[in-house]
């Protein structure tokens, strides 16, 4: 057999072994590797790339140092699952690097952070001003995680005091012109439908690239030509609108008859009406 094909060969079984072997160890994110990650990694790879090419004399040797470099990094992890000391000593600990507003230049020698590396790192977090973070700290992983002082953090609707219906996953029911009729059924939806919404955006159906339903039944449309204006969907707002006429027009009805059965009807409609439109105003209107 030639040279270049046993390397071939060696490459194409290690590649297969590599693979299998490395399963063991676990998924990991590429963001997420630590120093020790990293130095296994370089280990595994480079064992295998001279065994392929055959710089190790003895095959069973090479296979079985990168068996070593492959169980025992599984094992230290499952380790570092059950002990937080083998964690700090794989993973390493977390440092403080801003601590109620103040820099804390100490820690910054110890990570080998300069006040460069710091900013750049805040401004990755969107905190371009050092005097905007209450607090940051510098994750074995070696990402720094940043929390805002309360005046500088973002609105929500919690901190507004504001309450918002729950949201599902919007379902795409077109794709590249085509229907995709098992998101439709999830929804609860059907083709006669779909093709009413598009009636009445005006849009016909070889025009959509994406459409999309939302979780109260909304189609949004991007279509393949981009200078028409699709409107956007109105069914929150006609459903809001419609209530909440209802609502004025039992109270108007109520005030305006005569006879105290049917006022006491609609003044009874008024209040469920008005219990409805308060329950569906986070969905609704938010």
């Amino acid at each position: 057999m030639a040279e270049w094909q046993e390397v071939i060969l060696r490459s194409v079984g290690l590649f297969v072994i590599t693979l299998l072997l490395v399963r063991i160890i676990g998924k990991r994110q590429a963001s997420r590797l630590t120093f020790f990650d990293l130095v296994t990694a370089i280990a595994i790879g480079g064992i295998a790339a001279a065994v392929s090419l055959n710089l190790v004399p003895n095959l069973l040797h090479g296979l079985l140092a990168l068996l070593v470099w492959t169980v025992l990094p599984a094992l230290i992890y499952l380790l570092a699952i059950k002990s937080k000391m083998v964690r700090d000593i794989v993973q390493g600990k977390e440092t403080v690097l801003i601590n109620q507003g103040k820099v804390l230049e100490d820690k910054l020698m110890e990570a080998r952070f300069t006040p460069e590396d710091l900013l750049s790192q805040l401004r990755k977090k969107s905190a371009f001003k050092v005097a905007d973070v209450e607090f940051a700290v510098l994750e074995p992983t070696g990402e720094v995680s940043v929390l805002l002082k309360k005046d500088r953090q973002p609105v929500t609707p919690q901190t507004a005091g504001l309450t918002v219906g729950p949201e599902s996953v919007p379902q795409t029911v077109i794709m590249d012109g085509t229907i995709m009729d098992e998101s439709l059924t999830v929804m609860g939806l059907n083709r006669n439908w779909l093709h009413t919404e598009l009636e009445k955006a005006g849009v016909p159906l070889e025009n959509v690239f994406i459409g999309q339903v939302d979780s109260v039944g909304q189609l949004y449309l991007d279509l393949f030509d981009d200078t028409i204006q699709v409107p956007q969907p109105k069914t929150k707002e006609l459903a809001w609108a419609t209530l909440k006429k209802c609502q004025a027009d039992c109270e108007l009805y109520a005030l305006g008859t005569r006879q105290p059965e049917a006022k006491s009807m609609y003044s009874k409609s008024a209040m469920v009406l008005a219990e409805v439109v308060n329950e569906l105003e986070p969905v609704l209107k938010r």
